[in-house]
């Protein structure tokens, strides 16, 4: 027995064994072979019960400790549309333009334009300095930001460090909206916009305007939406009748309408003289504020009256696009 264990059944060690196909071990001696059977066989029952011992184990610690495994990276079929998610939604290029060369000719041409973003490398440059210089007094909107801002915000394109938005209409300036208003009307009114960044509004706004025949709308230069492609859309074709002009301030533009003799009203909810019992005769700036903040304290202080609009239910307030329509009707009616 100490010859089995030592050396595992050898040939070479042990002669008196011979090993065949069924690794069964035969002697010479018949109770020598009985021995050896009943050891092979309790040892592989020996070997079977761990082995079986060990996959119980594994099984269980493996079904214990999985846990799903997460990454950012898994890529998901087209099998499940409700697991896979869509890429968030670029920006509309369409009215976009960039590069030294290609935004260079469009600053010297016609074309109108609602914002540029440029690094300040660019706006200190002889090529462009004087030009974008102008258009800042114009009321376009110029940033300087950063070459990875730019770069984030036209998703990694070739901008060579300037890049331009086209605005859907041109604009004039408050002098020439003035001289506009006047030309045809005594009584003219005129639109304001302070702080109204959702283009839908703005862009509902300007129709109902012009469907009232206001003589124009000022936009700020600033916390303001452009005449971009989603206002001209909701505007439905009335941006091409109606005159606007973009200040790059709004509180010194309605300083210089006070000159030329415009009253400057506001709409507020808070406002202390309903609209049905106003009945000034002039020239009228009518302002209208931002949903969720009104007109600013400010501006506030520039208005001549502050104007509400009676409500008789139990809504509290008004969408500023409708707002300004019941206003403009009230106002023009008179």
């Amino acid at each position: 027995m100490k010859n089995f264990s030592k050396n595992k059944f050898s040939r070479k060690n042990n002669k008196d064994y011979k090993k065949n196909s069924d690794f069964t071990y035969y002697s010479k001696d018949k109770n020598h072979f009985e021995k050896n059977e009943k050891f092979l066989k309790n040892s592989s029952k020996n070997k079977n019960v761990e082995n079986q011992n060990k996959n119980d184990n594994f099984t269980f610690s493996s079904q214990k400790r999985r846990k799903p495994i997460l990454k950012s990276n898994t890529k998901f079929s087209n099998k499940n549309p409700e697991i896979q998610q869509e890429p968030t939604n670029k920006r509309n290029f369409d009215d976009w333009i960039w590069g030294k060369h290609s935004v260079y000719e469009v600053l010297i041409g016609e074309k109108p334009i609602n914002r540029i973003w440029c690094t300040s490398e660019i706006f200190s440059s002889d090529k462009f300095y004087i030009l974008l210089k102008e258009l800042k007094s114009q009321g376009v909107l110029i940033e300087e930001v950063s070459w990875n801002r730019l770069s984030q915000l036209t998703y990694g394109a070739s901008h060579q460090g300037i890049a331009l938005q086209l605005a859907c209409s041109k604009t004039i300036s408050l002098e020439q909206l003035i001289d506009f208003s006047k030309r045809n009307c005594a009584n003219p009114i005129i639109l304001a916009l302070d702080g109204m960044t959702d283009p839908h509004n703005v862009g509902a706004i300007i129709r109902s305007a012009e469907a009232f025949d206001c003589k124009g709308i000022i936009i700020p230069q600033r916390r303001s939406a452009g005449l971009t492609g989603t206002v001209a859309k909701v505007a439905a074709g009335a941006l091409e009748h109606l005159q606007v002009s973009r200040v790059v301030n709004l509180n010194r533009a309605l300083e210089v309408l006070k000159k030329k003799g415009f009253l400057v009203v506001g709409l507020s909810g808070d406002g202390k003289l309903s609209i049905s019992n106003f009945q000034e005769k002039a020239p009228i700036v009518v302002i209208v504020g931002s949903e969720d903040k009104g007109i600013s304290l400010l501006t506030q202080k520039k208005c001549d009256f502050l104007l509400s609009i009676p409500l008789k239910g139990k809504t509290s307030s008004l969408n500023a696009s409708v707002a300004a329509a019941i206003s403009i009707f009230h106002l023009t009616s008179k």
